[in-house]
């Protein structure tokens, strides 16, 4: 099978497409055939060492010292179960399914053995492969951190999304407008059309204004990527206001009740997977460059299969 290889910790230089034998399932395994995965921020926060000393061990501590020991990053798939092993009773040969390694990484490569009770599900009958996959990092972490907050529990509740072009942020708007939240949206102003196709109530442009200036009040200020402290946000936050950030060491675990909620909302027309761009599997270094700039809108896709 053709596969990516991160070789260390580095620029996109560090990665190499390789081929490799097919993973061997065990009994209670499946083989997929990967069609679609993402290449994401914490692909390339993982691929670069990104963030500070003491973040930088952490992760070396978690990944491997000097280089990665699983060195196939993708943190998510869309694909069709190829092999089902002897004591696998949910899955059959066929079915095309969706899903989320998380931290396990392995999904830039043409198959992955997951166990049958791992976070995986049929995908939603009426997505393609790439919107499948596109659904799955950002939707997930920001169900996870959304449903920390109260915002689930109490409608109209008013939210600020900062960084809401990401992938967690475009997601972090729906999920909030699902759950009868007032959405703020802190992004440039060359990305107002799409937040309020999104479902935001208001914007505030970062590059046209101080967005910590506002006289608004909000119940959550939830960082979408990672670059704010709940220092330069604390005078937007109601008593008892709540503030949460992809950047902790609070990490979005991944559930399968996350896959069903995405699943539905899609399935029922409530959610956009807002995919940027689709590069193939060769060009997975050019995909990494696009994600270092900072610059994508929701979702880059690599097709892996066609």
């Amino acid at each position: 099978m053709k596969a990516v290889l991160c070789e260390g910790y580095g620029g996109v230089e560090v990665l190499r497409i390789a081929t490799m034998d097919k993973p061997n399932i065990k009994a209670d395994e499946l083989l997929i055939r990967i069609y679609a995965t993402t290449v994401n921020s914490g692909d390339v926060a993982v691929r670069s060492l990104k963030g500070n000393h003491v973040q930088k061990i952490f992760m070396k501590l978690i990944f491997g010292w000097n280089k990665l020991r699983n060195p196939i990053l993708g943190t998510n798939y869309a694909g069709i179960v190829e092999q089902i092993g002897s004591d696998v009773n949910s899955f059959e040969i066929g079915d095309e399914v969706f899903g989320l390694r998380g931290f396990k990484f392995g999904t830039h490569a043409e198959y992955v053995a997951i166990k049958e009770d791992s976070v995986v599900e049929h995908k939603p009958i009426n997505a393609t492969f790439v919107e499948a996959a596109a659904l799955l990092f950002g939707g997930q972490t920001a169900h996870y951190f959304i449903h920390k907050s109260s915002i689930p529990k109490i409608s109209g509740l008013k939210i600020m999304v900062y960084g809401a072009t990401s992938s967690v942020g475009t997601a972090a708007i729906q999920i909030a407008k699902y759950y009868g939240a007032e959405v703020t949206a802190v992004c440039s102003d060359y990305s107002e059309d799409l937040v309020l196709k999104l479902g935001a109530d208001k914007v505030i442009f970062y590059n046209k204004s101080d967005f910590t200036q506002t006289d608004e009040k909000y119940h959550v200020v939830f960082d979408a990527v990672g670059k704010i402290s709940r220092k330069q946000i604390e005078s937007l936050l109601l008593d008892s206001g709540q503030f949460y950030s992809v950047a902790g060491l609070d990490y979005a675990k991944e559930t399968k009740f996350q896959l069903m909620f995405l699943k539905e909302i899609f399935e029922t027309g409530i959610y956009n997977p807002c995919i940027d761009r689709i590069y193939t599997i060769d060009e997975i270094a050019e995909a990494h460059r696009y994600v270092d700039t900072g610059k994508k809108k929701g979702n880059v896709v690599v097709q892996v299969n066609t």
